[in-house]
């Protein structure tokens, strides 16, 4: 599978372009092709740019490419995966992304993949970017396993459509399910690892799955992209890891085990000097008491997931704020407000109004330098806490114990 020098030239002159205008500027039997892959490289550019670099790499149909992870959660699934080991089975391969950098750190890797045109792609993309250790298998995880070599970890990304297209999120409507593969898998692999929406519930998860050693909560830029479960036969409490990503190659982490988060945090009775809001990766989680408890700050509530303390942390996992107010929202202390105030970035954390009733309501347009928070205190006070600014973190933590890796 390659392209001519007159194809590559077009993608090339065009990449930059609008695809759908292109598509009615130009036709020919191979415009399809070449709109593909003009389109894949719009995408690959911000979501992939070492592929990006790389002129000849081909791309398939924007459905697998937009399934498919960025270079930055792929980059971090490599970071679990200890060098030198034998061999990686990636049993859904789609656009080979996890794949591409998974394999560098085995002796082998197997890509197995059941579409054809996926498989033609991957064998022509992965020799262009020199993994000479990948072997390119066409077929369906389910049959592959029943002979499959033994192997040091196996990745899976399971299917979250069903045939009409429909989104699913339960593990027991994705292709392939899990439930039916993972005693077969743990038989063969050390570890398994298995990507899913972050709209999975977790702690069902951990029930449906069984024998999960490691959860990892993978964001970008403060939005939650993907989970992934770490099963193995190995004994041991299971850790969670939580991490937030950044563009400047920055890395926020936090790692709690299920016992940490088990002990209360401590309830403030007001909100002290500083306000806290944890990223989103910590939410997701569930660390509700244990980044409390780590940082040595205090829950406003037990359900409100804001937290407060008088001293600034420096490196707590999400954003900070310094308070200007709080009051309760009644007709006069809004008065007071709204005549100096017009516009304000507002978020809502247990609260009985959403953000657009508190907009209609109140006629706050959004922007400009306030942050407002409506939750609820300790003692069941329905307040507004108003912060003028996010404070700029002082540091970013590599890691906050307990952390982990694929072993």
């Amino acid at each position: 599978m390659e392209t001519s020098s007159t194809q590559q030239a077009f993608i090339l002159a065009h990449e930059h372009e609008d695809v759908r205008e292109l598509a009615l500027r130009y036709s020919g039997e191979d415009m399809p092709f070449l709109l593909a892959q003009i389109a894949g490289r719009q995408t690959a550019k911000q979501k992939i740019p070492s592929w990006y670099g790389i002129d000849e790499i081909l791309y398939p149909v924007h459905l697998s490419l937009e399934q498919a992870s960025s270079e930055m959660t792929a980059r971090y699934k490599a970071s679990l995966a200890p060098e030198g080991k034998a061999r990686l089975v990636d049993l859904t391969g789609g656009m080979g992304v996890d794949f591409s950098f998974l394999a560098p750190r085995f002796g082998r890797a197997v890509y197995l993949e059941q579409n054809e045109e996926l498989c033609a792609l991957a064998a022509h993309n992965f020799g262009l970017l020199e993994l000479k250790n990948a072997t390119v298998i066409q077929g369906k995880s389910e049959e592959y396993v029943s002979h499959m070599e033994r192997a040091d970890l196996v990745y899976l990304d399971p299917a979250r459509r069903e045939e009409g297209g429909r989104k699913v999120f339960r593990i027991g409507d994705c292709t392939p399910d899990l439930t039916r593969l993972k005693e077969g898998l743990l038989e063969k692999a050390d570890r398994i690892m298995i990507k899913y929406s972050p709209m999975l519930d977790i702690s069902l998860a951990l029930k449906t799955l069984g024998d999960v050693r490691e959860v990892h909560v993978v964001s970008v830029e403060n939005e939650c992209k993907e989970l992934l479960f770490v099963l193995s036969k190995e004994g041991g409490e299971c850790i969670c890891q939580t991490v937030n990503l950044l563009r400047g190659g920055e890395r926020v982490a936090f790692g709690f085990t299920p016992a940490e988060e088990a002990q209360e945090a401590v309830l403030a009775p007001e909100p002290g000097r500083f306000l806290y809001e944890p990223n989103a990766s910590v939410l997701k989680a569930g660390a509700f008491n244990a980044v409390a408890n780590r940082y040595g700050v205090k829950k406003l509530h037990r359900h409100s997931h804001l937290y407060t303390s008088d001293s600034r942390v420096a490196d707590f996992p999400g954003r900070t704020f310094e308070v200007d107010s709080c009051f309760v929202p009644n007709k006069k202390n809004l008065r007071v407000f709204l005549s100096e105030t017009k516009k304000a970035n507002i978020a809502v954390r247990n609260f009985p109004m959403s953000v657009a009733e508190i907009r209609k309501r109140s006629g706050l347009k959004e922007g400009g330098d306030c942050y407002l928070f409506a939750t609820t205190l300790a003692d069941g006070r329905k307040v507004w806490i108003i912060c003028a600014y996010p404070l700029t973190p002082l540091q970013y933590p590599e890691a906050s114990s307990p952390s982990s890796s694929v072993k």
